[in-house]
């Protein structure tokens, strides 16, 4: 039988959970309905506890678990069956979203809280339980217990395979693994619609196709994981996170591909935290809001605009529902005075050339509470940049001085074994204080402090990453696309730390990053790379932020406006009047 009304969520993070060691199942001993008699948190011998969500009464004393291991949500909201749940006391989604003939919607809203699930059931290769998930499940269930409603039609064509599904992981970093030969093999076996030549020129795999699959970088990998998903011939296409490792020109050229497939009649759902991607590429939206690896609920679709403002404002017309306490909101900061900056420190032009490849970057200073943002495309030499101011490549000519501080965050992060995450900031050492006052709560970490780092997943291990770089005490600070796995919520979150940490302690942190949005929110000055990717690279010094957008913006020939409710950068479609009236007074980055 159906569900509905109000419903109260337990969820246990068994990975977390240690009843041995928090005093002998501590839940158990402090849950008042426990006291009573009745069975409301209990366990079976040597295993760990279960709580039943029908007795429970949602007093949330058993969140004092030591190791943070217990959710309990009372929601404010009706919902039925969730449309699939993980197990017993475990995640949660609730609610399906349906692809549009014709148009592309996206799907936007923290980590961890379904929007992979949602994609996995709409490519047919999960078969969602309704919630019965200690009872057998297959279509027929799902399509009778959908009975009347436009997602029957849908699940019944999914269900005989009456409609084909191309879909793209998230994780292509498994493609490497799976996949053996080259890039030409593989997209030759899945070139349905043999159009090879054109989508490889496209997605700018042309010089890569005999090269080995296990060989490609990130950026490659994730590029030929979306040709192949193209190839196929199919009525649904759907993207997991498709912008990952992806510099802002591949993205673009994604959004173009992507809008292209919609233009032939082709459905498409985007699972996208880039909001300028999402906002370039989409037609309609779905939210999905709720508390990360507990429970999530998709919203009813929307205008990509309205959508995005919405989510934005953490508030749901609609439904009359408020799911953030505080409103996301684009300040727009008046320019830096640099005249008011202390410099204290500067790095003369520095050289370095490999094999194939050399990079040249101009003088520059450092100044106290400043962000220096750094922008250009993959293989141009920022990180090779960075590296050398970091003191971990020697550059060919030019020297930095040793004297500074320096705390650097790489792009490629590894987890070392057998090491929680508390154990790894007591050994690194830290400023306690700014850790624990502007860091630990704001990036979510109080959840992951008895995690193993080897257990961690990719935003996790980056937030992880961000924290342990930010909390060190030096002068300068140098991070390595921080925004890379994280959502929008985590990304904005990531930048208020940055900027806390520049303004407050009077540091200075350069910042390599793909996201517009995110070094509109974070940076003061820029630092743009232009040249030949995997051959050369140059940089001037660093210029002013809307001087550097507009030269970054103008390479790549697209416009920015500023959303009036939100103060977000939002691209504009290619040949609107607005794009054509920036283009013509040369002002790519936010006439208006």
């Amino acid at each position: 039988m159906e569900k509905t009304g109000k419903v109260r969520i337990a969820v246990i993070d068994y990975d977390l959970c240690q009843p041995t060691k928090c005093g002998n199942y501590y839940c158990e001993s402090v849950c008042p309905v426990n006291r009573t008699g009745k069975e409301c948190i209990s366990h079976l011998e040597g295993k760990q506890p279960v709580i039943s969500e029908t007795l429970c009464i949602g007093c949330k004393i058993c969140l004092k678990c030591p190791f943070d291991a217990i959710s309990i949500v009372n929601l404010q909201i009706d919902l039925k069956n969730p449309l699939h749940q993980y197990g017993e006391n475990l995640f949660r989604v609730y609610r399906m979203p349906l692809p549009k003939e014709g148009a592309v919607v996206g799907l936007i809203g923290k980590n961890g809280i379904g929007k992979s699930t949602i994609l996995k059931i709409a490519s047919g290769n999960l078969v969602p339980n309704l919630g019965e998930f200690n009872e057998k499940t297959d279509w027929k269930k799902v399509i009778a217990h959908f009975k009347g409603k436009e997602v029957q039609a849908f699940f019944e064509k999914i269900s005989v395979k009456g409609i084909k599904v191309s879909f793209k992981p998230q994780n292509i970093e498994n493609l490497s693994q799976a996949v053996k030969g080259k890039v030409i093999e593989l997209l030759e076996k899945v070139d349905e619609k043999k159009e090879l030549k054109k989508i490889a020129e496209t997605m700018h795999l042309t010089h890569l196709l005999e090269h080995n699959v296990s060989d490609l970088s990130g950026g490659e990998l994730q590029r030929l994981a979306i040709a192949a998903a193209m190839l196929k011939e199919a009525d649904v296409y759907a993207f997991d996170e498709p912008t990952s490792f992806l510099d802002v020109k591949e993205r673009l050229n994604l959004s173009k591909a992507v809008r292209e497939l919609s233009s032939k009649g082709k459905s498409v759902l985007v699972i996208e935290h880039d909001l300028a991607v999402l906002d370039y590429l989409s037609d309609y939206v779905h939210i999905l809001f709720g508390d990360e690896s507990v429970y999530g609920v998709v919203s009813g679709i929307k205008t990509v605009r309205n959508g995005i403002n919405e989510y934005l404002e953490g508030f749901i017309k609609d439904e009359n529902l408020k799911f953030r306490a505080n409103e996301i909101k684009f300040d727009v900061r008046p320019a830096s005075d640099i005249a008011k900056k202390t410099e204290f420190s500067s790095y003369p032009s520095l050289k370095k050339s490999f094999e194939k490849f050399s990079v040249e970057a101009g003088e520059g200073t450092f100044r106290t509470g400043e962000v220096i943002g750094i922008l250009g495309p993959n293989a141009i030499g920022k990180t090779t940049f960075v590296k050398m101011l970091a003191g971990v490549l020697k550059p060919d000519e030019g020297e930095v001085s040793q004297n500074l501080k320096i705390s650097y965050k790489p792009q490629y992060l590894t987890a070392e074994k057998d090491a929680l995450v508390q154990e790894l900031f007591m050994r690194k050492g830290i400023d306690k204080e700014f850790y624990n006052i502007e860091i630990r709560n704001r990036l979510g970490l109080h959840k992951l402090e008895n995690k193993y780092l080897e257990n961690l997943s990719g935003g996790e291990l980056q937030r992880v990453s961000i924290a342990l770089a930010l909390s060190q005490e030096a002068e300068i600070f140098l991070l390595d696309e921080p925004s890379a796995y994280l959502d929008v919520e985590q990304r904005l979150q990531a930048a208020h730390c940055i900027r806390n940490l520049v303004e407050k302690k009077a540091k200075t942190a350069m910042v390599i990053d793909h996201d517009i949005l995110f070094q509109d929110y974070v940076s003061d000055r820029l630092i743009v790379f232009e040249g030949i990717s995997g051959k050369k690279g140059t940089a001037g010094k660093a210029v002013s932020k809307k001087t550097g957008m507009n030269l970054f913006l103008k390479n790549l020939e697209i416009t920015f406006r500023r959303d009036p409710e939100t103060g977000r950068p939002r691209a504009n479609k290619p040949g609107s009047v607005l794009d054509q009236e920036q283009k013509k007074n040369n002002q790519y980055f936010y006439s208006k």
